[in-house]
């Protein structure tokens, strides 16, 4: 497949996002074979990354939308992944192409109570009734056996998407302790601030708190990590992030260059990575 150019990203950071998405992939099925599902880029009027599926069927269009995603690549592709991880189709990144993706109305209900619907539109509020068009409901003409295959690429996603739900992916661990790490691109996920036992003192009367940031990471992949950034000045407030002290924010996505492997572990079913002797990349 194709690697297009992704819209306002600098090209180290587009190198790096194609090697991640380029592991994540390893070990699928062909896309000539299984299919694939596609994160497709925003274009007028949809600003937000959009997820669609291809599947090898005869005939005219053969790419279909599931749903919308984030404005944001790097979440976009965490939604992504996270979604298909259970499948053995691969995920790619694709420019939209009317021709190949605009909807000729193969993918419309025209009939029953869901009439004038997408099959998209049934499989996010009556998947029960997607899996009857396509395996009770008996085509008459072309166009409705044609219908028919689609209904089953929707099942088949949804299928996909279920097998996400019963069993959230536990990711893997980023290396092995001790392991030198480079060139990661990882979101926050969820910021802590707690005291540093280590180094929180009190002077005469005066206590003096110095605190870190516990940041939850994931990558593009679902593997999920773990880092703590100390403040280097100290606070009069026992939690409290001093305003001299730059702080992270859920969501915001962390370009790293280097990183060491502390320590592994597994948490509630989920295995973490733990950093240290983090180098963030320049801007």
């Amino acid at each position: 497949m194709a690697t297009p150019a992704i819209p306002g990203i600098a090209p180290a950071e587009q190198a790096l996002l194609y090697r991640q998405l380029d592991a994540y992939n390893r070990g699928r099925s062909s896309f000539k074979e299984a299919g694939a599902y596609l994160v497709v880029f925003p274009r007028p009027a949809h600003p937000s990354y959009s997820l669609w599926i291809y599947a090898p069927l005869p005939g005219r269009q053969a790419i279909f939308y599931l749903c919308g995603l984030s404005p944001d690549v790097h979440e976009a592709l965490r939604m992504a992944s996270t979604l298909c991880y259970y499948s053995p189709r691969p995920l790619y990144l694709a420019d939209y192409n009317a021709r190949h993706m605009q909807s000729r109305g193969d993918d419309l209900v025209a009939f029953g109570k869901y009439h004038g619907h997408f099959l998209h539109e049934v499989m996010s509020i009556d998947p029960a009734y997607l899996a009857w068009i396509a395996f009770k409901y008996t085509p008459r003409i072309p166009k409705q056996e044609r219908f028919v295959q689609i209904a089953r690429i929707y099942h088949s996603a949804w299928l996909d998407f279920q097998q996400h739900r019963r069993r959230k992916p536990e990711g893997r661990h980023l290396g092995k302790e001790g392991d030198r790490l480079e060139d990661l691109s990882l979101t926050v996920t969820r910021v802590t601030v707690e005291d540093n036992p280590f180094r929180t003192r009190v002077q005469g009367d005066v206590p003096y708190f110095y605190v870190r940031q516990v940041l939850h990471l994931e990558d593009a992949a679902g593997n999920h990590a773990v880092m703590h950034v100390n403040a280097r000045t100290a606070s009069h407030a026992s939690g409290q992030l001093p305003a001299t002290e730059r702080a992270y924010h859920e969501g915001e996505v962390l370009h790293v260059a280097s990183a060491r492997v502390a320590r592994t572990y597994v948490a509630g079913g989920v295995k973490y990575t733990r950093l240290n002797y983090v180098k963030l990349a320049v801007p």
